[in-house]
């Protein structure tokens, strides 16, 4: 089960395409309303895995104050901007579809933030700091950030939001801790890190998947009346990427030099759409089904702009540095 997991987190370019056409599908051939009871399991089978590989204290790691303050300032000043806008801008008289790309800008960082520094052979250790501090910043966040930007067209039920974020997002953290404490004092901090950590990720991916399929089903019949939709919703998110990304490779090349240029980028462009779709399910009803069909076509776009990103990589920040070559010894003779 896990190789094939394993297959399908590594594949999320086809993946997440084909979980939104058996939703669609799904939701083409029967009422699937019943499928709203599963979203709190998929959402907790989504985050819990990556709570448990997350390294909170990372938050303790001295230096790189101006590379976090940075990111800081990209993912919780410029991006709501930029969300707000464009929501403004394409999607004036449907609230569902601002409500989406708010969610969308206002919640940094996922676990392949990590994954994708690593790809791009940037500063890991900075990325991971950047993923702790961004996920609880956003989730602390993101409430007085809906209420202020958007509580005039959408009804915000400010102590419903922070329930359900303390629900999928501090709970799983807690938990996820606590998993990772247990898993290294049994087994040692070589094996958790070389045999056990990665494990989890893949159940993650299946989380995802699920809500993926979910929002689809969900929102089936709207969409076989209008297919025009879809294209109506992606043009908004390419846009947003777009920008993100080139906001975020401008000032990193400016600023930093290549590993931490490279964790800024995917520290502010990669977003959490894994907490972005549990709360606008969970929280906005029906509204939140309009909202979580455009978040399922960001995993498209974020993976593929990722995916395209690490390609050009060494022409944009230049090449990595060549670790320098250990000099050999010639073997000793006995006279």
């Amino acid at each position: 089960m896990n190789a094939l997991l394993a297959r399908l987190q590594k594949h999320l370019v086809w993946s997440i395409p084909g979980a939104m056409l058996l939703g669609l599908a799904f939701g083409s051939l029967t009422d699937a309303s019943a499928l709203r009871w599963s979203i709190l399991p998929l959402t907790f089978l989504m985050v819990y895995p990556m709570m448990v590989t997350m390294n909170l204290r990372a938050l303790a790691a001295p230096g790189g104050l101006r590379l976090q303050g940075a990111a800081l300032v990209i993912n919780f000043l410029v991006m709501p901007a930029i969300g707000w806008g464009l929501g403004l801008l394409f999607f004036a008289e449907q609230p569902a579809a601002r409500l989406a790309l708010l969610l969308t800008a206002l919640l940094p960082t996922s676990g392949m933030t990590i994954s994708w520094t690593g790809f791009a052979k940037g500063n890991v250790p900075a990325a991971v700091k950047m993923t702790v501090l961004g996920l609880i910043a956003g989730s602390l966040l993101a409430p007085l950030y809906l209420k202020a930007l958007l509580g005039a067209v959408v009804d915000i039920p400010m102590l419903q939001v922070a329930l359900q974020i303390a629900l999928i997002v501090f709970l799983p953290m807690a938990l996820g801790h606590l998993t990772q404490k247990h898993l290294i004092k049994r087994h040692g901090q070589q094996r958790f890190n070389s045999e056990l950590k990665p494990r989890f990720p893949p159940w993650s991916t299946l989380g995802v998947l699920g809500i993926v399929f979910v929002s689809m089903a969900l929102k089936a019949p709207d969409i076989l009346r209008s297919p025009q939709l879809l294209v109506t919703l992606l043009w908004p998110l390419v846009l947003m990427y777009a920008l993100n990304f080139t906001l975020s490779t401008l000032v990193g090349r400016a600023l930093f030099q290549r590993g931490d240029a490279i964790a800024l980028l995917y520290g502010t462009a990669m977003r959490n759409l894994s907490i972005a779709l549990a709360i606008a399910i969970g929280v906005f009803r029906e509204q939140g089904a309009d909202a979580a069909l455009l978040i399922a076509l960001a995993y498209i776009v974020q993976v593929q702009a990722a995916a395209w990103s690490v390609r050009w990589t060494d022409r944009v920040f230049g090449a990595a540095p060549t670790p320098p070559a250990t000099a050999t010894q010639p073997p000793i003779t006995k006279a």
